[in-house]
């Protein structure tokens, strides 16, 4: 019961946030962008429902469409990582020799430096654009993406059915598309999920910094960092968004959870 508690929580937040992200022009009660001193970090009204912020920027508005920003960036990339990662370490775990070599090497040296030092070094070599910032969390995601499918891979290239692939004559793509990816895939969604957590996290996190997002753009992150100097005068500025990145996150972190208890307790069935 737990389990699946945590699996309908996780998809109803996940499921709100998308909703969210995707009607942003439509849900909008105002223009994200749109700047009146006037309206000075005023109070909530019908029309602003949230208020406004240091800039007289209706807040629930950029809310809304941080959403757009801190998912629409992390999830998509993610997503071709995941892909190119499954299949890649499934394939070099399965092939052995010099390709497998290569593969561990590559996990272990990008696991080696943070998240932050890697997106530093490319913002300071190239420049402070959002494609630095996606290109830090695929190259730390993908290692380790790779690191968990090839140990996962490892213990099922010793399994029978994979041998009993290989002597019916399989050749070795349609082993590992076939075969392995689909009996890795399941243990591989649960460090999925999570890690679009981490990328959510990591996204809000440089843009809190000022790294890659332009300055005023309604992204979670970027708005906390706006309302810094405004957290005694206007408190809300900073307990709005910093909800909406925690419970987006949750989402993901209870679904992977959820997955995570569900697929051992499959496993000790088949076992038993």
């Amino acid at each position: 019961m737990k389990r699946k508690l945590q699996i309908i929580i996780g998809l109803a937040l996940i499921a709100a946030f998308i909703f969210i992200a995707l009607l942003a022009p439509v849900l909008a009660p105002n223009d994200p962008n749109a700047t009146d001193l006037s309206r000075k970090n005023a109070a909530a009204t019908k029309e602003f429902p949230l208020g406004c912020d240091q800039m007289g920027r209706c807040e629930l508005s950029r809310i809304m469409y941080g959403a757009r920003y801190s998912m629409g960036l992390s999830v998509p990339v993610l997503i071709l990582l995941a892909a190119v990662s499954l299949f890649a370490g499934c394939y070099t775990s399965y092939k052995g020799g010099v390709a497998d070599e290569i593969a561990r090497l590559l996990c272990e040296i990008l696991m080696a430096f943070p998240l932050i030092v890697i997106a530093m070094a490319l913002v300071t070599s190239i420049d402070n654009s959002v494609l630095c910032v996606l290109a830090a969390i695929g190259i730390s995601m993908s290692a380790w993406f790779m690191r968990m499918v090839r140990s996962y891979a490892k213990t099922e290239c010793g399994k029978e059915y994979i041998e009993s692939a290989r002597i019916a004559g399989a050749s070795e793509l349609r082993i590992v598309a076939r075969h392995l990816v689909p009996n890795v895939l399941p243990q591989f969604m649960v460090y999925f999920t999570t890690g679009i957590a981490s990328a959510i996290m990591a996204v809000s996190s440089f843009a809190f910094l000022g790294i890659g997002l332009m300055a005023g753009t309604p992204e979670w992150g970027a708005m906390l960092n706006e309302a810094r100097n405004s957290i005694y005068t206007n408190p809300g500025l900073i307990i709005y968004p910093g909800i909406c990145l925690v419970l987006c996150c949750a989402g993901f972190n209870l679904l992977g959870e959820g997955l995570r208890d569900f697929i051992g307790r499959e496993n000790e069935i088949n076992v038993t």
